[in-house]
């Protein structure tokens, strides 16, 4: 694959590649999966070229899946970003490729030019990946949203852009159900959407919409908790889940 990218330009479409911002959610707290390249000491969401026999889409669902190990995740296309000192000012240079993985390029190669990134969001449960980092990758890993690490190119812009399309789409679509396990308290997805809206929510309120829009339904089971009165779980409606994500449901908090 790397002497694909790096010398046979003709498999991959120039100047135009995805960029996968990747959520989960975990321990209250919206994290994004990053990656790390040999060449720098920064961070990238994941990301990689369009080969000239996929969409777009289908080269999102392509890196996700060679990150996280899962297939049929939520997509969503937000924003396309381009500046033609994207590389210039990265450090990413031929020279560094050559040090750092002893592939030899030259400096006027395609993949040093300018080129437009389409941007999506992916969302995971946070349980199910199995973390997979790339051939040119010195690491890939989780990172909280609020505390990220020195990034490359434009991708601080790119996270933030992320993170509001999410919170714009959260109150309209049911996408909550992507993050959660199957089963799930009240209290549960009360914390994940005030932890991606980052604001508090009326308890009282917030429920009375999850449950009068019908995507969630309460279940004849309980959690065992030590020391506390067990409360119920529930799940989300998939056929109401569906439904909602093709036509929208009103979920402004």
């Amino acid at each position: 694959m790397a002497d694909d990218i790096l010398n046979d330009s003709g498999k991959f479409l120039l100047n135009v590649a995805v960029d996968n911002v990747i959520f989960g959610y975990h321990e209250k707290e919206l994290k994004v999966l990053l990656q790390q390249p040999f060449t720098v000491d920064k961070w990238t969401v994941t990301g990689g070229y369009i080969k000239r026999t996929e969409s777009i889409e289908e080269a999102a669902a392509r890196v996700a899946f060679t990150r996280t190990g899962l297939t049929g995740l939520f997509l969503q296309q937000f924003r396309s970003f381009g500046n033609p000192k994207r590389v210039l000012d990265s450090g990413f240079t031929a020279k560094h490729i050559a040090e750092v993985t002893g592939y030899e390029i030259p400096e006027d190669s395609w993949i040093f030019d300018y080129f437009v990134s389409v941007a999506f969001y992916t969302l995971t449960e946070f349980s199910k990946v199995r973390v997979e980092k790339a051939e040119f990758e010195a690491a890939c890993q989780w990172w909280p949203v609020n505390d990220l690490p020195p990034m490359m190119f434009d991708h601080e812009l790119i996270i933030k852009e992320a993170l509001k399309a999410l919170r714009l789409h959260i109150a309209h679509y049911p996408i909550g159900y992507e993050l959660l396990e199957e089963k799930f308290t009240l209290p549960e997805i009360h914390s994940l959407y005030e932890t991606i809206l980052a604001k508090s929510l009326d308890d009282r309120n917030f429920t009375k919409k999850l449950l009068a829009a019908g995507i969630i339904v309460k279940l004849n089971e309980k959690r065992k908790i030590s020391g506390h009165r067990p409360p119920y779980l529930y799940k989300f409606n998939k056929e109401k889940y569906d439904e909602g994500l093709k036509s929208g449901v009103e979920l402004v908090f």
